[in-house]
């Protein structure tokens, strides 16, 4: 007999009963080996899976077992049963409920497994929307598009019968020779933390769990290489890498996962400080902890802190991850002989099974009406809302970098020679988290499954009537003097010349950006700056189109360009939205997320540079970005009035606020927008500091001849940071507020004195400005 087929429901089984009342009952009704199959991820077809998709993904198969056998005594989680092939949806959402069924019938309690999937730049599935990458979310600067991004991503995900989504990524930049840039959000952590809290808002709004990566310190790795130690001071870890989560955890993200570095020799995976200590004690959080893909394992066989798979499970469990992803290798046997031999406690299980039995509680798992058959079966994965909302996000994100003498918009029926590896190729457009490029191109029998024009296809499209010529010139990598030869030819016979350069997406060595393809330098990859070279030198003006998943070194073509345009992988509207920019439909609404390196510069400082790592003269090195964080161009730019600190003597209390307004207005005949950066400078410190830091950011829309008004108002906690005893604090003191465009483009400076005692602050500060925007 089942539980369910009793007269009385049991208690874990009664919606009316608590959370902990449920999961309390159900806890004392499992077996240990019933516990920690419900700690365990599968994933169904790891082995048959063409290509790697996760780091080692071949190198931790384990033993080979029927699903029949690994899921005996129940599943924690279903692993990326629409993400590891191309699977049609109907068919997909058909054997997922199958799934489902067989789980819930194997077990003595019927619980169903949770499912996740990757959801970077939209779920990660055959057929599914391709969105902007998240590079194009911080150069958006539009929070409130990202949240609608991710809530029309979570809905989708849901009906076809998923729960968790493995996004956002909050790691911030650091170095851009890292392969995995592109999959950041910016080098600043106020930009990271307001935009992955949009994220995490909308993905959870459709009844989602979001889920934080990769708990902390990721991208600080040694040489910019993907899965590197990290050397790492306490105060760029607190306040720099810190604050994102601190932010979405405040916006109520259920799920965290590690990251992959060991911190100063100790990995995160095994860090109890990190992830109890830090996550749970100090910032309250109460959602599970999910390992990056084999990170367990990796204890035992690349950090080497474990001398076996029983000793990894130990640790992990110890440190705080609740669930073993993405399938089972440590959390199972060698984990129950490790409780059984006294090595560990059942407590430690009954901690994590706790979380995990809350979380699925809270999803509606352990209701005694659940069923895994879907509402919907036939769900479209790609809509025309969705698309709409994809092209809306590619147009905010493409950043017009540099137009000498009005050279875009490009004049009607010009003579336009397309040329560059990523001018006709869907895939410029996708990072390497999205399906196409993440597993898409393991299966190339397999079409596309959704319409992804090229540049060339949509500027073929265009109601501009341009009379086009293309030549690819050379490839991404490699290529002939002959290919170069041809694209000078079309140059030369052309009025204006599109050169379409950039990367390929892909994984562990398989392109030029994402994970594990990390740069030795930020020269253009393989010989796309000598077929830019090629190009000037023909004398017809070069307008440059980069698809990339970094910013690249420019410095030496730049002054004889006619135009730099960017677009971080704007997914798979992005065609569309260049050619209406360059065209001068759509106006150029793009800031740049991170800086664009000076010439030479391998690791170019970020602009959160402190005094020393700026241009000495003691050194001969530049850090000097060519294009400052914050910089972007319009055909349209806004006017800027007065600014004003409101406040009388500029005194600004260290448990109070102060206020800036400005005017800004359109005086042209279109629709513009501006990013309203606000900046704090203190000269005068405990420890050395950034010499400018981005605390308020506001987007503002300007309709034709429209003026506004806007309010800024700071809370004395944006000025604090972390001081010699390892507290985060608010000092008296000398402060300035800066006022500008970007970093580089400031239009008002602001001396004010903080006044009164210094004060501790802690994970309850105030991390956001307050912002009124009236219009007249």
């Amino acid at each position: 007999m089942t539980a369910d087929s009793s007269e009385t429901l049991p208690l874990w089984r009664d919606p009316a009963a608590s959370i902990a009342d449920r999961v309390a009952d159900l806890i004392s009704r499992l077996t240990l080996s019933e516990k920690l199959a419900q700690l365990q991820g599968l994933w169904v077809g790891m082995n048959s899976a063409g290509g790697d998709v996760a780091p080692h993904q071949h190198d931790f198969a384990g033993e080979p077992r029927s699903f029949d056998e690994a899921i005996q005594d129940g599943l924690g989680q279903l692993t990326r049963p629409f993400g590891t092939a191309p699977v049609d949806p109907a068919v997909g959402v058909r054997g997922l409920a199958r799934s489902q069924r067989q789980v819930m019938a194997a077990s003595r309690f019927g619980i169903p497994a949770l499912v996740h999937e990757e959801c970077l730049t939209g779920l990660a599935a055959w057929q599914a929307s391709v969105y902007p990458s998240p590079l194009c979310w911080g150069a958006s600067f539009d929070p409130d598009l990202v949240q609608r991004m991710a809530a029309q991503i979570g809905a989708t995900m849901r009906g076809l019968g998923v729960h968790q989504g493995l996004a956002p990524v909050l790691d911030v930049t650091r170095d851009l020779r890292w392969g995995r840039v592109e999959e950041t959000i910016s080098e600043d952590p106020y930009l990271v933390g307001t935009i992955g809290s949009a994220y995490v808002r909308g993905l959870q709004s459709a009844g989602l769990i979001a889920t934080l990566k990769h708990f902390v310190g990721y991208s600080a790795s040694r040489a910019g290489r993907n899965l590197a130690p990290v050397s790492i001071g306490r105060r760029e870890l607190a306040d720099v890498l810190l604050p994102p989560f601190e932010m979405a955890l405040r916006a109520g993200a259920r799920s965290v996962m590690n990251s992959y570095a060991d911190l100063d020799g100790v990995p995160v995976a095994a860090d109890e400080t990190v992830l109890t200590g830090l996550l749970r004690e100090t910032y309250g959080f109460t959602g599970t902890v999910v390992a990056d893909y084999f990170a367990v394992s990796f204890l035992h066989k690349l950090h080497h802190v474990a001398g076996t798979a029983g000793e990894a499970a130990v640790l992990a469990l110890t440190a705080g991850i609740d669930v073993e992803l993405p399938t089972v290798n440590c959390y199972g046997k060698p984990l129950q002989e490790a409780i059984e031999s006294e090595t560990a406690e059942v407590a430690l299980v009954d901690r994590a099974l706790e979380r995990v039995l809350s979380q699925k509680c809270e999803l509606g798992l352990l209701d005694s009406d659940y069923s895994p058959e879907p509402g919907n079966p036939h769900i479209e994965l790609d809509p025309a809302s969705a698309r709409v909302l994809a092209r809306e996000l590619a147009e905010r994100s493409i950043v017009l970098l540099h137009n000498v003498d009005d050279a875009l918009p490009l004049i009607a029926g010009q003579r336009v020679a397309v040329v560059g590896p990523r001018a006709h190729e869907p895939g410029a457009m996708m990072g390497c988290y999205s399906f196409p490029m993440h597993v898409g191109v393991h299966h190339p029998d397999v079409a596309l499954g959704l319409e992804v024009p090229s540049l060339l296809d949509a500027l073929r499209a265009d109601p501009a009537g341009y009379r086009l010529s293309f030549a690819e010139g050379c490839p991404v990598l490699g290529g002939s003097d002959a290919e170069i030869a041809e694209a000078v030819r079309a140059a030369e016979l052309a009025d204006v010349c599109l050169a379409v350069l950039g990367d390929r997406a892909g994984l562990f060595g398989g392109g030029t950006s994402g994970e594990g393809c990390d740069a030795t330098d930020l020269r253009l990859p393989g010989r796309q700056e000598e077929l830019l070279e090629a190009l000037l030198g023909t004398g017809t003006p070069v307008v440059l189109v980069l698809l990339v998943g970094r910013p690249y070194e420019l410095s030496r073509q730049l002054d004889r360009l006619a135009a730099v345009v960017c677009g971080f992988f704007p997914g798979e509207e992005g065609g569309p939205a260049l050619a209406g920019l360059l065209s001068g439909r759509i106006n150029p609404a793009g800031r740049l997320p991170v800086s664009f390196p000076a010439a030479d510069a391998n690791q170019p400082a970020t602009y959160l540079a402190s005094p020393l790592a700026r241009r000495s003269e003691v050194s001969n090195i530049d850090p000097t970005a060519l294009f400052g964080f914050g910089h972007g161009l319009s055909y349209a730019p806004a006017a800027w009035g007065e600014i004003i600190l409101t406040d009388a003597g500029r005194q600004w209390p260290t448990d109070g606020s102060c206020t800036l307004v400005l005017s800004l207005s359109n005086p042209s005949s279109r629709p513009t927008s501006e990013v309203v950066q606000v900046y704090l400078s203190d000269p005068v410190a405990e420890v050395s500091r950034p010499v400018q830091q981005l605390i308020a950011a506001p987007r503002v829309e300007l309709a034709p001849g429209q003026t506004c008004s806007v309010s800024i108002t700071l809370h004395a906690d944006l000025a604090g940071y972390t001081g010699r005893d390892g507290s985060r604090q608010v000092d008296a003191g000398a402060v300035e507020l800066r006022v500008g465009a970007s970093s580089t483009d400031l239009r008002a400076r602001f001396d004010v004195d903080m006044v009164g005692s210094r004060r501790v602050i802690g994970f309850d500060r105030v991390l956001q400005p307050e912002v009124e925007i009236s219009t007249s």
